[in-house]
């Protein structure tokens, strides 16, 4: 029997496991996601946390709660047989990907319920660890100049470092469902709350809402300044820096909006509550559908990861 995507309640963590925590090392090979409970049918992707492009050969890839999958024809292929809940996911470079989250619950090598701070540099086909294993689980990740900014569920804050991930800075503290930053300006980072928006001037230190935004649940600055949010219900929204916001579109119709990737100012991509991908190539005026699943796996909403 497939065991359904959850988080681990902290309080029920076996206390060997806690254990384990206090000797786990970071910046080590690590083979979580690789557990698979029963022989039942394939999970599928299980609800989606993010999307991104692979620079080194144009491939789309997908991150879920059941693993990393390669987006091919209108299929989600699974990277390596690796089930791993995957939370927070960015490509940072040719091959290279960021994520953090969980183990796969049959995983019999996992360490901890939280990876931390996990790299690959080969597509996602194997993982290490760079730093937080068994303390933090970012459910956002972007990188800006040479500062990468994550949010954390478990402190309910948002950390920084400028050492690619391998030390950490915890700064504010917020209610945060989605980070943005540009590169030209790495202090500057937005947050999108589900019901509001948020910018920081200081790198996260602090936050003041943005009194003219919608209720927001993801954002990017693909260009200094510009921004494109997607609201709960799938409208796709643009503005320059605080606004006024315009409506330039809006998702297919599915389920709730939950993740949106700005590949480059025109090229956009996006998922719902469905675990539905979407592809816009005018900046987010159109859609196309990218990957549909099989029907009837739509996940409440708001979405408890």
């Amino acid at each position: 029997m497939i065991r359904p995507p959850r988080r681990r309640p902290r309080a029920l963590i076996p206390l060997a496991v806690a254990g384990l925590l206090l000797a786990a090392c970071s910046a080590t090979d690590t083979t979580a996601g690789t557990g698979r409970d029963g022989a039942g049918p394939d999970p599928g992707t299980g609800h989606l946390h993010g999307l991104g492009v692979d620079p080194a050969d144009g491939t789309l890839y997908a991150a879920g709660h059941h693993g990393v999958f390669r987006l091919d024809g209108g299929k989600a292929i699974r990277v390596a047989d690796r089930y791993q809940d995957t939370m927070g996911f960015t490509v940072t470079g040719p091959s290279t990907f960021l994520a953090s989250g969980h183990p796969a619950p049959a995983d019999p090598e996992a360490r901890s319920p939280h990876l931390g701070l996990i790299r690959s540099t080969d597509a996602g086909r194997t993982w290490q660890t760079l730093s937080a294993e068994g303390e933090a689980d970012f459910h956002s990740l972007v990188r800006a100049g040479n500062v990468l900014y994550g949010f954390d569920s478990q402190s309910g804050r948002v950390w920084a470092s400028t050492d690619a991930g391998r030390g950490w800075d915890k700064r504010a503290r917020i209610a945060a469902l989605d980070l943005a930053s540009h590169p030209g300006s790495a202090t500057r980072v937005w947050a999108a709350t589900g019901t509001g928006l948020e910018r920081s001037t200081d790198g996260g230190r602090t936050f003041r809402p943005v009194p003219s935004a919608p209720g927001l649940v993801a954002v990017e600055e693909p260009e200094p300044g510009s921004l494109v949010a997607l609201t709960p219900n799938g409208r796709v929204l643009t503005a320059r820096g605080e606004g006024p916001w315009t409506q330039l579109g809006r998702l297919p119709e599915g389920g709730k909006a939950t993740v949106l990737t700005a590949v480059s100012p025109r090229r956009l991509l996006a998922a719902d509550s469905t675990d539905a991908v979407y592809e816009s190539a005018d900046g987010g005026r159109t859609w196309k559908v990218l990957h549909r699943p099989a029907a009837g796996r739509e996940h409440p909403w708001p979405y408890t990861p």
